[in-house]
């Protein structure tokens, strides 16, 4: 149950992601999957600055969607090869 639980979270950080990032998504799609593997890297993010705790269902849609953020951000700097 907690990884379905996680794959919802992260589907929504993903969709949060990418109306905060205009311009830089990946579509519906592949913004929600940006947003699963962004919620996994939000989580190891606050773990190291020691909010790994357990947050409220607000607090992990802000971690996840944080996670999801940098991470699009990074697929960004290295997809974009026309610089």
């Amino acid at each position: 149950m907690s990884l379905i639980y996680s794959i919802i979270i992260g589907g929504i950080a993903g969709l949060l992601a990418g109306v905060i990032r205009k311009g830089s998504g990946f579509g519906l799609f592949g913004n929600i999957l940006v947003g699963i593997v962004g919620g996994f890297v939000g989580n190891f993010l606050a773990g190291l600055v020691g909010f790994g705790g357990e947050a409220n269902l607000i607090g992990q849609i802000l971690i996840s969607t944080i996670g999801a953020i940098v991470l699009l951000a990074i697929l960004n700097f290295f997809g974009n090869k026309s610089l």
